[in-house]
């Protein structure tokens, strides 16, 4: 191969990398996530080990997040995105001394997670116009709380241990008309945060009994350790 038909491939392979953004150096998206699925341990403090990896598990996870990318050379992208997390769902959590014995009663379970996450992007090479292959990685910072319901008592925080993580991601731009893109990405993550939580208060009634709650705190690790998928759409100036 010569020198001109190299210089032309080389060309050719870098070609995408020019026409990234279409010479817009920001985008701003808007996106709907799926996260597949998440745990929240309700005795982390436990002796026993059993009861100690015990976990109520969570799936299939909706939230909405937004981001802002910046290119900061041809291939390299830096974009800043928040999202916000609000799930429960009802399930037998609670045990309960009830009518001279203990019983297992039903609750509302779940958490709130604030995920802010700083990425760095790298436009695969084999890009194209209309079609920009992205692989990624940073850090992220985590901050949530416990969710529990049960007739008119909740829980309320004491004490939120926010999380430091790393993730990885790979997307595709679909870029149909110039400035807008169809954005799908799928992410890897697995923060991890340990809440303090007491009950708002001592007495709740449910299904006509009275039943006495905890007066003490106690402590709810959160692990969102499922694969996340994002789809929106992004503007680029």
């Amino acid at each position: 191969m010569n020198r001109k038909s190299l210089l032309i491939l080389l060309l050719l392979i870098n070609f995408p990398n020019f026409c990234q953004y279409n010479g817009n150096d920001f985008s701003i998206g808007v996106y709907g996530f799926y996260t597949t699925s998440a745990s929240i341990f309700l005795n982390p403090n436990a002796s026993d080990i059993v009861l100690r990896n015990s976990s109520f598990d969570i799936e299939d996870i909706f939230n909405p997040g937004v981001d802002i990318r910046f290119r900061v050379s041809e291939p390299l992208i830096l974009a800043l995105s928040a999202e916000y997390m609000n799930i429960t769902e009802t399930a037998p959590n609670l045990n309960v001394f009830l009518g001279g014995s203990i019983i297992t009663i039903d609750v509302e379970d779940g958490f709130k997670l604030i995920p802010i996450e700083f990425t760095a992007y790298y436009l695969l090479p084999f890009s194209t116009v209309g079609f920009k292959f992205l692989m990624g990685g940073g850090l992220g910072y985590y901050k949530g709380e416990f969710i529990r319901k049960i007739g008119d008592a909740e829980v309320t925080s004491v004490q939120e241990e926010t999380a430091i993580g790393i993730h990885v991601s790979v997307s595709t731009d679909y870029i149909p008309i110039n400035n807008v893109a169809v954005r799908f990405q799928m992410k890897f993550r697995d923060p991890q945060f340990t809440v303090t939580s007491h009950y708002s208060r001592t007495e709740v009634e449910y299904e006509g009994n009275v039943i006495i709650l905890p007066e003490g705190s106690f402590d709810t690790k959160i692990n969102v350790d499922g694969i996340t998928f994002m789809l929106g759409v992004a503007v680029q100036f």
